[in-house]
């Protein structure tokens, strides 16, 4: 790993931890800037309604996530469900209800912060079969062929080496495991200046990548029947992008054309792989 990505790394997990220790329920994490004080001119949520969702827990939801991609992950009654990046535990508690007693749910999470968090949530909700594990997604703290589904929402596209969080996650699956992940992409060149700017990768565009070198990493890492199952474009206020860029920043952002969309990815590991 480069010095630049560890030093982005660590702005991510310095401002999850943030957001795990704050008291309100929405946080600061996607498209926040360092302000942190949630006002509309520097957060902006591309989180989808939970509310209807089995296994809610306000109290999990921070409002981080840009999908709910639990709904097409086809998940069935005595499975193990691997969540990466769980936050505060929102998609495990909704997973867990599909699994049941017999199933299991693993968070993995690289901030501690939000792995006590998350604890402190199953306890609340009475979740015996939710358990959160500390680890980074490139080397999950998981043994090889353990998870029938891998679910993640709004936070690979926060991991600089992404080949190496695919290969990790088709490690872990079992053979014809499949994983359901929601992520940001884009379209559109992003100048270096604004990939440069800690607070803008924090925010969910710097760390992305197209929707095109998104699939080629999924496609090389030996995954499947891939596919995007929905795709949403996200537009940020003019008044949000001014506030985290200078002037000749925010022509450069619109010189690039930039388009951005959630999208939820489905993808299997091969039946023979041995992972």
């Amino acid at each position: 790993m480069t010095k630049s990505d560890q030093k982005l790394k660590d702005v991510v997990k310095q401002k999850y931890a943030e957001i795990a220790k704050s008291e309100q329920s929405g946080g600061c994490g996607c498209c926040g800037s360092e302000k942190n004080d949630c006002d509309q001119n520097n957060y902006i949520s591309f989180s989808d309604d939970y509310s209807d969702q089995k296994g809610y827990l306000k109290e999990a939801d921070l409002g981080l996530g840009c999908g709910i991609p639990t709904d097409i992950a086809q998940i069935k009654p005595g499975q193990t469900v691997v969540d990466l990046g769980s936050g505060a535990g929102n998609d495990c508690f909704v997973a867990s209800r599909v699994v049941g007693d017999e199933g299991l749910v693993i968070g993995v999470d690289m901030t501690r912060e939000m792995i006590d968090r998350a604890k402190k949530n199953a306890l609340l909700a009475g979740l015996t079969n939710v358990k959160f594990r500390l680890g980074d997604i490139e080397d999950l703290p998981i043994t090889s062929n353990k998870a029938d589904v891998v679910i993640s929402n709004c936070v690979l596209n926060l991991v600089p080496d992404k080949y190496a969080a695919f290969n990790e996650i088709i490690r872990v699956l079992k053979p014809g495991g499949h994983f359901a992940i929601s992520d940001v992409v884009i379209e559109g060149d992003v100048p270096d200046l604004l990939r440069e700017k800690a607070e803008f990768y924090v925010g969910c565009i710097s760390g992305a990548v197209s929707l095109k070198e998104y699939l080629s990493i999924i496609d090389q890492t030996g995954f499947q029947k891939v596919g995007v199952l929905k795709r949403k474009r996200i537009e940020l206020p003019v008044s949000f992008v001014q506030d985290i860029l200078n002037q000749n920043e925010y022509y450069l952002y619109l010189e690039a054309g930039l388009g951005i969309y959630s999208v939820t990815v489905y993808g299997e590991k091969p039946s023979s792989c041995c992972g």
